[in-house]
């Protein structure tokens, strides 16, 4: 898992990402490619 700055770029490295806010942190997740985890904060 990546933590960033910004997660725009995470974001959009899939088609699948999806943002997911949970305990204060934002969070990029995907089903399909579990690689594609992203934190910020």
């Amino acid at each position: 898992m990546k933590v960033r700055n910004s997660l725009r770029s995470a974001k959009q490295r899939d088609k699948n990402c999806r943002l997911v806010r949970r305990r204060g942190r934002v969070y990029v997740i995907n089903k399909k490619n579990p690689r594609m985890k992203a934190r910020q904060g």
